[in-house]
């Protein structure tokens, strides 16, 4: 599995279950889990997304077993900081901690995004067989 098709599939099962969160929320009337939700759709939904942009441009990155290891961690990362922030947000103090720690893993997956981004462009030359589309 190469990077991009992990991202783009883990991102739609996100923002799948972000909707189902905002449409649980409208049903209760119960909005206090609203940042929670929110963590899940840029973190799990776009962030993810873009990622999988990003690699699938970049064919000799996407197919790196580091590639996904970034892509997972994010990912692991994105579930328990959502959790952790419902549950701080439903009044449960104790999971400070987790949202602490889950803020660090989703940070050490982008600082590794971030290694790819800012690389020698030597680094991740094109694939031969890649083709730009031109924009209409």
């Amino acid at each position: 599995m190469t990077a991009s098709s992990l991202s783009f599939k883990l991102a739609v099962l996100f923002v799948i279950a972000g909707m189902a969160m905002g449409i649980g929320m409208a049903a209760s009337q119960d909005h206090s889990i609203m940042p929670a939700h929110a963590h899940l759709n840029l973190l799990g939904w776009v962030s993810l997304f873009l990622f999988g942009i990003y690699y699938e441009r970049r064919p000799a990155l996407d197919t790196s077993r580091l590639a996904l290891t970034q892509v997972i961690v994010w990912s692991v990362g994105t579930v328990v900081l959502t959790v952790a922030v419902a549950a701080l947000h439903l009044g449960y103090a104790a999971f400070d901690p987790v949202a602490a720690i889950a803020s660090l893993i989703v940070l050490a997956a982008m600082l590794l995004f971030a290694y790819f981004v800012f690389r020698p462009a030597r680094d991740i030359a094109p694939s031969p067989t890649a083709r730009l589309t031109p924009a209409e």
